[in-house]
Order: structure tokens, then sequence, then C-alpha cells
């Protein structure tokens, strides 16, 4: 009893060390997850904490159950518009991308290891899938904004790619210990039942936690536990049926995110919290498995398959996977360099051990210094890479301060309480004048404690809460109302996003007019107009060509300018860059007929052919 006391002292001091060291990691700058990686490694058999852990099978049941929890609570962020924008580049990304980037990593370990293909195969399936907390926090925690479509691919191909890098993994240790006889179609058709019976069961249990959540009747409490079961039952039951229980588990998530339930709120909040509890025992656990003094011998081979990795396979990969989805140059690079890994190539390093394959240490070290080499290079700098590449935008407005209430899930509406941000619009009218869309409501106005109601209030100010009743459609849109705007827009934006700025809701005429556009499209511009666009806004100009999933950062050639979006609220368009393309800008001749060929190239030498944006 006392030994397990100590066990739950030591457990619970280096998770309480862990939320310290993140918080001074933040303000550092350094990626949270490789603080996490470097607390178990200090705490470890060659550090100060002095532990010897190598119980490889509760680290593996503890990764399984923690990657599921990660990869429901990704499926459970990921918004419909945001899964419509990017799934067919994610989707690239996540099959044929993870299998040329474990192909091309293969080739270099059997250079550097000298290792039998079907090993150096699984070497490179290892760490061939990116990691989805790794790419978020990234995104979300560096203040890099991206075009809405490349962030969106990023997200979504980061929390659907482990599943084919864990069936690669699986498959390569099947066919090693059966001495690499079972080849060709049974491995693909075991591909397909795996992904096919990962769809069903994730979308079966997705609706199905839906469906029990809104029909019985719990306390509060309960729902979120309710979903845990869901979540783990349907994932060790996909898994048990031959599919891909990961797969099951994003696919759920999805599932049940897109739709109306009880208790949502509480329930997002609870696997917020269980996803970090998740990833840090994960990144604990792995650090203590390391053995520093073992990886010494390897470091340096290991760290060549990392150089191969993160500066050939995964460019490779990108280059081909997003081909056909209009990705410029510059976008296509930064994709390739925020391919970060994380947790999940260590604990897929588990997989060879647990089969008794041989050496299989080599793969535990070469995964743990990948991961090592990848937060630190790739996660440190990716701010800095972003600006270079041009494919930074504007940051958006601070975000409005909310707190969400749980509503009855018949009712379409969510109560939100908005504290007022200063220089909010918020604040712009008198509160009868206040310019809020159709269907919202303002229930109350909390100001220094006081309560007072709708009419009492002459102005809202900065630090009121407002608790309003708004349409989820609305959410977005109100979400603005209440935050900080720019102070200037425009010292934010980059050259590249505009010479001049307009409003949205602009007629295209008004526009044509001022700066003397035609109202007739670029005749080799892809997609070319088909008809007048007399008579529509900027908005809907840009909505009607580029599509329903239009986001920040995409742009519409029209005659001699660029329209690019800039801001948007909720679906709306509220500011477009307009970018010149002066005369001598355009390229004439055998240049002009060779330009399609010419857009793979660097932006730099781009710009002596056809000027500043011919990228």
């Amino acid at each position: 009893m006392t030994a397990g006391l100590l066990g739950l002292l030591v457990a619970s001091l280096l998770l309480f060390a862990s939320i310290l060291a993140g918080r001074l990691s933040a303000r550092l700058g350094a990626p949270l997850l490789l603080t996490f990686l470097g607390l178990g490694m200090l705490a470890g058999e060659d550090g100060p904490g002095g532990i010897a852990y190598d119980n490889l099978e509760l680290s593996f049941l503890i990764g399984n159950c923690a990657l599921a929890i990660i990869l429901f609570d990704g499926g459970l962020r990921t918004p419909l518009p945001t899964l419509r924008a990017a799934w067919a580049p994610a989707l690239s990304l996540a099959t044929i991308g993870v299998l040329i980037t474990a192909g091309v990593t293969a080739a270099g370990a059997h250079w550097l290891f000298h290792l039998h293909p079907l090993h150096a195969f699984l070497m490179g399936a290892i760490v061939a899938a990116t990691d989805a907390p790794a790419v978020f926090m990234t995104l979300g925690h560096t203040g890099v904004t991206l075009r809405d479509r490349l962030r969106a691919t990023l997200e979504v191909e980061s929390g659907s790619n482990d599943p084919m890098g864990i069936f690669l993994t699986m498959a390569c240790v099947g066919l090693i210990q059966a001495g690499g006889h079972a080849v060709g179609w049974g491995v693909a058709a075991d591909f397909i039942r795996q992904m096919a019976l990962g769809l069903l069961f994730g979308w079966l249990g997705g609706m199905g936690l839906a469906w029990l959540t809104n029909r019985l009747e719990l306390a509060g409490g309960l729902y979120p536990i309710l979903t845990l079961a869901v979540c783990l039952l349907t994932f060790s039951g996909t898994a048990l049926s031959g599919g891909s229980g990961y797969l099951a588990m994003y696919v759920a998530g999805i599932v049940y995110g897109g739709r109306r339930v009880r208790a949502k709120t509480l329930t997002c909040r609870f696997f917020d919290g269980l996803m970090w509890l998740s990833q840090i025992s994960m990144f604990l656990l792995l650090g203590l498995l390391v053995s520093p003094h073992q990886l010494a011998e390897q470091a340096l081979l290991a760290f060549g398959i990392a150089m191969i990795l993160i500066f050939a396979a995964r460019p490779v990969a990108v280059a081909v996977a997003l081909a056909p989805f209009g990705f410029s140059w510059p976008e296509q690079m930064f994709a390739a360099w925020v391919g970060l890994r994380g947790a999940v190539p260590i604990f897929l390093a588990l997989l060879p051990a647990l089969a008794g394959i041989d050496d299989s240490r080599t793969y535990f070290n070469v995964a743990f210094v990948v991961v090592l080499v990848s937060l630190v290079l790739q996660g440190w700098t990716a701010p800095w890479v972003a600006r270079r590449l041009g494919v930074a935008l504007a940051p958006n407005p601070e975000a409005a301060d909310k707190l969400e209430f749980d509503m009855l899930h018949q009712i379409d509406r969510d109560l939100v309480a908005y504290t007022v941000k200063p220089h909010s619009r918020a604040t712009d009218f008198a509160f009868a004048e206040l310019a809020v869309p159709d269907r919202v409501r303002v229930i109350t106005v909390i100001r220094a404690g006081t309560v007072l109601s709708p009419t009492e209030i002459d102005r809202l100010r900065a630090n009121d809460v407002v608790l309003v009743l708004t349409p989820p459609a609305l959410s977005l849109v109100v979400d603005r109302f209440f935050s900080r705007r720019f102070k200037s827009t425009a010292a934010f934006l980059r050259r590249e996003q505009g010479d001049f700025f307009v409003d949205g809701a602009s007629s295209v005429e008004s526009l044509a007019r001022a700066y003397g556009i035609p109202l007739t499209p670029d005749p080799l511009a892809p997609g070319a107009l088909a008809r007048t666009m007399a008579g529509l806004t900027v908005n809907q100009l840009l909505k009607e060509h580029i599509g329903p999933t239009v986001g920040r950062g995409d742009r519409l050639r029209l005659g001699p300018v660029d329209l690019i979006v800039v801001d948007m609220i909720g679906p709306d368009i509220k500011e477009v860059g307009v970018l010149l393309r002066l005369e001598d800008d355009q390229p004439t001749g055998w240049r002009r007929r060779l330009r399609p060929l010419l857009t793979r190239l660097p932006r730099r030498w781009l710009r002596r052919w056809f000027g500043r944006d011919a990228a």
C-alpha cells in the first residue's frame, strides 16, 4: 500500500510540475509538448529523478486510450465548415502523403542503417504521420494566422492521418512476423476493410451518442461520463471487429460535434481537460521510457533520418498530394514545414518491441530523436517561416471573452455571456441603436455587479457583461460584435494583401468606376467569370465565384487587379484587399505561355519574370 501511495504522489507531482513548466514554456515561446517530454526525461533513470520505468505494455495501453481521446476531441473541435473547405486536400495528405513520406524516409533508413527494405519501411511508417496536438498548438498558440483553407487543411490532415500511419506500422510488423509472405492484395484489402469499418462505426458511434444524450434524463455531470464511455466502447468495438478504432474516434467526434445535444458545453470542457491530461500523460510516460545514454550511440544516424524526413520526405509528399488543389508554392512550402511529429511516432515505436522484433530499441530511439528535432526545429520556427514565405495574414481581432451556457437541445438558440472589450463595435452607438443581427436578443446587462434591464442602459461600456440569446449560425458574428477591433487594420496588413482596402458591402460597379477596373475578367485566369458582375457587391462576387468555402486569403483575378479576402465576420466578407497588377507586371510573349509551368518556382525567381505577385 505504501508503494502505491508513493507512486500516486510521484504521478501527481509530475502532473503539477508539467502544468507549471508548461506555463513557463509558453512565456519563453517554447513548444509546449517538448516541455512535457523533457520533464519526463528529467524524471527518468538518467535524469535527476532517477525513476526506472520500462513497462511497455502499460505505456501502450495508456497511449491507446489517450490517443483515442485526443482524436475524438480533435473531431469534436473540427467545425463542419472547416471540414467542407479542406476535406479533399486533407484526405490526399492523410493517405497519399503519408505513404510517400514513409517511402522516402524508408529509402533514407535503408541507406543510413543498412536495414532490410521491409524493416526500413517500418521505420518510415512509424514517423510518417503528423501529430494533431503539435499542429493545433503550433497554429493556435504561436500567433500564426494563415489563409483559412491552408489552416483547415493542416488541421484536418493532422487529425485524420494517424489511422494511415498506424495501419502502415501494424501492417509492417505483421509482415515481418510472417516473414514477408502476406503481401499484395491482402494488405490492400485489410486497409480498405479497416478504413470502411472505421468510417461506419465512427458515424454510428457519433449518431448513437447524440441520440442517447438527447433522450436520457441524467444528472448534468453524467453526460460527459456517458460520452467517454460511448467513445471507448466505439473505439474498442471497432478495433475488435477489424476496423480502425482511431479513425472511428475522429469521425465520431465530428458527427457528435455537428449536432445539437444536451450538456454539449459541459462535455466539450470535460474533453478539453481530458485531452490535456492525455497529452501530458503520454509525453511523460514516453519521456520516462527514454534512456539518453542509449541514444548517444545512434543519435547521429537518427538525426540524419530527421533531416531526410523534414527536408525531403515531407516536401515531396506535400508537393504530390496537394498538386491537384491549387495551393501556391509558398503555401506548399509552409505545409511541408509544419508537418510536426509528436507522441504518435514514439507510441508506434513501442509496437516492434511488443512484437519481439530484433533491434526494436533502434526504432524507439529514432522516433524519439525525430520528434525532438521536429518540435525544436519546426515548432519553434513556424511563425518565422510563415512570415518569410508570405503566407501569414493579418491577425484576427482579439477574441471576445464569453461564457456559454447549455440550453435545451430542442431550442435553436445559444445563451452566451459576453464581457465587452474596450474599443469594440458594441460601444460605438447608443444601446437603442445597436445594429445587432436579427434574431439576436440582449437579455440583460451586468455592470459593476449590478443587474440592469435593457431599458436602463444608455450605452454599453467596456467590461460590461452582456447576456445574449443567439442562433448558433450567428455566434461568430456576435463574437466579433463584442471583441476588440484593430486600432488600425492596415497597420497589420502586408503589402501582398492589397494596395488599398474596400468594404465587402461595396458594389463592384462603384469599385470599377473609382479605379478604372473593367467588368470583364482576365481571360487567362482559372475559372474565368462567365457573366457580368453588375449589381453585385464585392462580398457576393467573391462568394459566388470562389464558392461557399471562401476564407481569408482567397483571391479572385478581376482584369488588372486581384481581389483578396482580408477579413470575414462569420460567413460574410468584411474587408477586401485590392492589389493592382500594372501593365509592366504582366508577362508577354513566350513568358506568358510558360507561366503555368513556372508557377512552381520560388517567388524571388518569378519576380524577375512576371513582377511582384506572379507566385
